[in-house]
């Protein structure tokens, strides 16, 4: 079998095409179901999030099943006009390399920011629950989940990093000056609105507007950040008061088009209104950029933004990368092994029942032993199993993916009695 990648992100394509790969969280609730009608793929996880969309697949040979993995990828964005040249495709050892790279928050738009890991972690979880994933993906994704705690623990890099909430501010800043008193209308009620309205009003903005087409979302977000909920009929009433406009819903068409904003500079009188898109598929349509006291900045724009802390943050990925360099390593061993993995399990279980039963014994027999002594005596008994046991393992590891593989394991199996499940 294979394990492969199939995707488009940031850095491939921008994002009128990465608009157009969005995969809801239904659809891919709805084809992870149904993995077993594309021929040859075996598990699959998929990724989807403002920036990228991956599926990541374990398939019985990459040659034979590269169509069928396709076809999964685009079932899933809804069947899109799409050019071969938009994806990447990466197996192996590179796979692997490619998703941890991720999940440490090194291939993101904003180096270091924190949501990635989360968001391969939902991934995970959503495919594993719908019986998507196997003993290769458990491994991989459970892998890469732990290497970008690491990163996140052992370096600095999110000490420094932004998340694109954030750097959304820092494009205003640089836009407008000082955020003080700034009154800011907010369009969607999802975690990256939240976070958007924490990082706005933590550098003094003055009223913040929530507008959401549901009325109850807006006032939930609204009660915990301190803001005001408008129902999105009712925003003409309020938009004469703002001067910043945030857009991040999960809308699939524009809702801010040039006849609402024309309507809106005019009860504005035409002051300067700055829009901050940072919703994949855009909110805001571009057109409006010729709408006199408009400025418009989509996800891509934050880009020039990212840049101004790239070299405090480089220096920090260097050191993450050999982290996942050698976490990358480990996952490539593991996986070597993982054909003799049962016969090697099997007979660790033996032999630990064997010392708990027997350890069990040496206690009833010597009730004077105090917990101290006893302590002793069962780490003993833990040293002497693997002293006994390291050279079958290490024999029966050495012939993983070897010709000798069969014989070493058909002996360690007899001469240990083992009953291994097949």
């Amino acid at each position: 079998m294979d394990l492969v990648i199939l995707g488009l992100n940031h850095k491939t394509v921008p994002v009128a095409i990465r608009e157009r790969f969005t995969m809801t969280p239904d659809a891919i609730h709805q084809g992870l179901q149904h993995l077993d009608d594309y021929g040859g793929l075996r598990e699959a996880v998929v990724l989807s999030t403002c920036n990228r969309s991956e599926v990541y697949a374990v398939v019985d040979d990459i040659r034979d099943n590269e169509q069928a993995l396709r076809d999964f990828f685009l079932d899933l964005a809804g069947r899109p006009a799409y050019d071969p040249a938009y994806f990447y495709s990466y197996t192996g050892k590179a796979c692997i390399h490619h998703l941890f790279t991720v999940a440490a928050s090194l291939d993101s738009l904003v180096l270091g920011e924190g949501q990635i890991l989360s968001q391969v972690k939902q991934a995970y979880v959503m495919a594993h629950e719908n019986g998507a994933t196997s003993a290769i993906l458990n491994m991989l994704f459970q892998q890469a989940i732990a290497t970008g705690k690491r990163v996140r623990t052992e370096t600095h890099i999110a000490y420094n990093a932004v998340s694109v909430s954030y750097t959304a501010v820092q494009m205003a800043e640089k836009s407008l000056g000082s955020l003080s008193g700034r009154n800011l209308l907010l369009y969607g009620a999802g975690q990256m609105a939240r976070l958007t309205a924490q990082n706005f009003l933590g550098k003094g903005a003055g009223k913040l507007y929530i507008v959401n087409r549901h009325l109850d979302r807006a006032q939930e977000l609204a009660a915990d950040v301190g803001g005001q909920a408008v129902h999105y009929k009712e925003v003409q009433s309020v938009v004469s008061d703002v001067d910043i406009i945030i857009a991040s819903t999960g809308a699939p068409h524009y809702i801010i088009t040039v006849p609402r904003l024309q309507r809106f500079q005019e009860l504005r009188q035409g002051r300067p209104l700055l829009i901050i898109d940072i919703a994949v598929p855009r909110d805001a349509d571009p057109a409006i950029t010729q709408i006199p006291g408009v400025t418009l900045y989509n996800i891509d724009d934050l880009q020039e933004v990212v840049h101004d802390n790239e070299a405090t943050r480089q220096r920090e990925a260097i050191a993450a990368s050999y982290i996942v360099d050698e976490a990358v390593d480990t996952m490539i061993e593991r996986y070597q092994y993982l054909s003799v993995r049962p016969v090697v399990l099997s007979l660790s279980q033996q032999a630990e029942r064997t010392r708990r039963h027997f350890v069990k014994r040496a206690r009833n027999k010597l009730p004077e032993l105090t917990d101290d002594q006893f302590r002793v005596v069962e780490n003993l008994s833990h040293i002497l199993v693997r002293k006994i046991l390291r050279a079958p393992l290490r024999r029966t590891v050495e012939a993983a993916n070897t010709p000798d593989e069969d014989r070493v394991v058909r002996e360690l199996r007899n001469v240990f009695n083992l009953d291994i499940k097949e």
